[in-house]
């Protein structure tokens, strides 16, 4: 076997796809077709269309009446076409019905709907559900205060309270009891004026 090839190549399996195995420009490319229905090019212009369909098959219970039967010329798709013509039959049969005559209506009221008349009041007996309900009097109910600080619905005007002097062991009977300037707590100045710097260590 050695002997009959010439030169160093020999027979083997391709290590790769190579353009001969395709009929295509080659593997990468995927173009769709420009003939069919199905996945065409949506760059290329589509022609029209059209499927073929096999007659449907009868159903099982098909009442039709056949060819057997003639169809008058006059009948179309859209329905009977003939000349307009009279039917001739006998009169209907009709129910007669005992209906109330003129003198049955009273038409004396209708003139107080149909002519302008003054305005009347009409005059009845009370009623006798009105005797017997008891509705209860003004002093009854309870309403809130108008007057005072706390009112319910009203806006009440600034009020002031006033006392008499307390005389028994207060300032008034000696002023010794009055707080003088130590008695209250020394403000710190960074509260009212500019801090000055500080350092923490």
């Amino acid at each position: 076997v050695e002997g009959a090839w010439v030169g160093a190549w020999r027979p083997h399996r391709p290590r790769g796809l190579i353009s001969a195995q395709f009929t295509s420009p080659g593997p990468k490319y995927a173009i769709p077709g420009t003939t069919g229905h199905l996945a065409h090019n949506p760059t290329k212009a589509k022609a029209p269309a059209y499927t073929f369909r096999g007659a449907k098959p009868p159903p099982a219970d098909s009442c039709s009446p056949g060819p057997s039967y003639y169809v008058q010329p006059c009948v179309t798709r859209t329905g009977k076409h003939v000349a307009p013509a009279q039917h001739i039959c006998g009169r209907p049969t009709i129910k007669t019905e005992v209906t109330p005559g003129p003198s049955d209506y009273s038409t004396e009221k209708a003139s107080r709907h149909v002519y302008k008349r003054p305005p009347e009041q009409s005059m009845a007996f009370r009623h006798k559900d009105v005797h017997a309900s008891q509705t209860p009097g003004p002093g009854t109910y309870t309403l809130p205060r108008l007057v005072g600080p706390n009112t319910t619905y009203t806006r009440a005007s600034p009020c002031y309270s006033m006392a008499g002097r307390r005389k028994h062991h207060g300032p008034a009977e000696d002023l010794a009891k009055t707080p003088g300037p130590a008695a209250f707590a020394k403000v710190g100045l960074d509260v009212y004026k500019t801090r000055a710097p500080t350092y923490s260590m």
